[in-house]
């Protein structure tokens, strides 16, 4: 393909009128494929939410072929583009047969408004910078769990052995517990009427996990948002201040030029 036309292409795929498209036709797309989960709307307009589907997938593909036109190589070099062709890509295969579980992975091209909607990709990028630093709060939750699984399963596996009876039970448990889900009428006031001072050991273990660990997963996770968020604003300024230099450079051309076209006063 010519370079001016690659470079048209260019324009036209990096354009926000293009990605103004892309977006709604995503939107288009979550629609009609929550409309064919519906008996009454499939028996109304399944031929129409069909051939939508097979238009909109079409779409995709030929944007999927035109980026790879325009960046060949360095296509696969933007992780978001890759996770555009596997999105797309999934939707290609032939959905019969003991593939026909593919079908309901069509929805997964949805998806695609977090590689499109800028606010929504810095959200996903400052959660996978995040997940370095949760690995330690996982690691420091599992030993609490596990702690507190096994004190539970010998304080109270004998009297309680559907609820504490092994450690998996106990850590299920604890699990229910932490997430707050029925903890006092269905756990605790349980073993308390047997145990009356089992608040002893449950309300440390809700301190320190609901209120403590949790919340440094939030913390982490605000952290590495702010941090993108600042790194997304300082790269907007920096091409700003490019652009701001390549607008003086070509004034000061200008000016040059004239300067030696002007006749001599």
């Amino acid at each position: 393909m010519p370079g001016s036309a690659v470079t048209a292409l260019k324009s036209l795929i990096e354009s926000r009128r293009f990605e103004a498209v892309i977006t709604t036709l995503i939107v288009i797309n979550a629609v009609t494929l929550g409309l064919e989960t519906s008996p009454a709307a499939v028996e109304a307009i399944g031929g129409l939410l069909v051939a939508i589907d097979r238009i909109i997938l079409a779409v995709f593909v030929l944007e999927l072929l035109a980026r790879f036109v325009v960046y060949r190589v360095d296509f696969f070099r933007d992780p978001w583009r890759v996770f555009d062709l596997l999105v797309v890509g999934v939707a290609l295969i032939p959905a019969t047969g003991s593939l026909s579980v593919l079908r309901a992975l069509r929805i997964l091209r949805v998806l695609r408004l977090i590689s499109i909607v800028p606010s929504l990709r810095r959200v996903v990028t400052g959660f996978i910078t995040a997940l370095p630093g949760m690995g330690s709060i996982i690691l420091l939750l599992s030993l609490v769990f596990y702690v507190f699984a096994v004190m539970a399963t010998k304080l109270y596996g004998q009297s309680f052995p559907d609820r504490f009876g092994d450690i998996g039970a106990s850590l299920y448990t604890l699990f229910q517990i932490m997430t707050l889900e029925g903890w006092s009428d269905g756990v605790v006031r349980p073993v308390m009427e047997i145990y009356p001072t089992a608040w002893l050991f449950f309300i440390p273990f809700i301190v320190a996990t609901s209120f403590t660990v949790l919340n440094l997963f939030i913390g982490v996770i605000v952290s590495a948002m702010e941090e993108e968020h600042d790194a997304a604003e300082s790269a907007e300024r920096e091409d700003d201040q490019q652009e701001l230099l390549r607008e003086i450079r070509a004034l000061r051309d200008e000016v040059r030029a004239l300067k030696r076209v002007a006749p001599p006063t």
